[in-house]
């Protein structure tokens, strides 16, 4: 259940700052929250030296989270293999 969800964010290396709603593992990486495509692709053509990439909270008009015609301003971070964070892509407000 939840608890063993938290386990696993925290196994994974998600920083609580970071943490959303959903965790996925592609290629040797996570994906934590509704991440776009076009940025997952982005990290596995590049391949950085990472744990992943993340959208805390679950941002109105981000993948699955309504129109993006509605969408608020969002970002989605690269979260480093020291537990840092970074920019990786960000959204404006529709």
């Amino acid at each position: 259940g939840y608890d063993a969800l938290q386990r696993l964010k925290r196994e994974k290396g998600i920083p609580e700052a970071m943490a959303s709603c959903h965790t996925a593992s592609i290629a040797g990486y996570v994906v934590e929250g509704h991440v776009p495509v076009a940025d997952i692709r982005h990290l596995l053509a590049e391949r950085p030296e990472a744990i992943g990439l993340a959208v805390p909270g679950m941002p109105t008009g981000s993948p699955g989270m309504g129109p993006e015609s509605e969408r608020e301003a969002y970002a989605v971070f690269l979260i480093r293999k020291d537990g840092g964070t970074e920019v990786f892509t960000r959204y404006p407000a529709a």
